[in-house]
């Protein structure tokens, strides 16, 4: 289990980059195919667009439309899709199997893409030639979204490992999980709940911290960690009897 916080904030300037690019994109294709899209236009929406339209809004009228405000409301409600995504990675970002973060947010922008398809948040399909490109552009882009947020989840965290002198005697538990011989990110300057669960014949000695890592009061079983930069926590521990 990752940082919630850590995942949004990464989001946050990866998805303003994400869907920022992917509506410049959607723009200069509108542009650069732009008879196509006139031509698709008045043959989807002759009723409001062109010579036939009730309201006389003319085919440009329409198009200018398209380019001023659905491409915009897309990426704005693309971006929090993007959003969701990215805290749900960094929550899942310790379970994730490879070891690099950029790898690691590829994985889970590959879902991010495949839902603005889902929700028609990725573009516009209204000929061949536009397909093509919008799919490749979004497949291409995708992947640099998914490294970015791989790489500013890493910039924002720091990876905290626990330990015990006996795992048997003393279990780690973090924010209430058990987190004994395993490694966990943190947001960077967070402070977190660290209580020792000492086995009924066994009396706690000691936290023994590492690195970036304060302790409110390493004698005490229960205290607040506070993650200042990569580094450990090492419980001691030793019989009653």
């Amino acid at each position: 289990m990752g940082s919630f916080f850590a995942g949004v904030k990464a989001g946050t300037l990866s998805g303003i980059l994400y869907l920022g690019g992917l509506a410049a994109f959607n723009v200069v294709l509108l542009y650069a195919l732009r008879p196509e899209v006139l031509s698709a236009i008045q043959q989807s929406y002759a009723s409001i667009c062109g010579p036939a339209a009730v309201n006389g809004t003319s085919v440009e009228d329409c198009f200018s439309l398209v380019v001023s405000v659905y491409v915009p409301f897309d990426a704005f409600v693309g971006f929090f899709v993007a959003l969701i995504y990215a805290g749900i990675f960094g929550i899942a970002y310790d379970s994730l199997p490879t070891r690099n973060p950029g790898l690691k947010g590829v994985s889970i922008a590959a879902f991010a893409g495949l839902s603005l398809i889902v929700f028609n948040l990725s573009g516009f399909y209204f000929s061949t030639e536009s397909a093509i490109a919008t799919t490749a552009f979004l497949l291409v882009w995708t992947v640099v979204f998914g490294y970015f947020l791989g790489r500013l989840y890493k910039k924002y965290t720091r990876l905290v490992k626990f330990d015990s002198q006996d795992p048997e005697l003393l279990k780690v538990v973090v924010d209430g999980k058990e987190s004994t011989g395993k490694s966990r990110t943190f947001a960077l300057t967070s402070s977190h709940r660290i209580r020792a669960e000492v086995a009924d014949d066994a009396s706690f000695k000691e936290w023994n911290p590492i690195g970036g890592i304060t302790l409110e009061d390493p004698k005490s079983f229960e205290t607040l960690m506070e993650v200042n930069g990569d580094g450990s926590v090492k419980g001691s521990v030793g019989r009653k009897y």
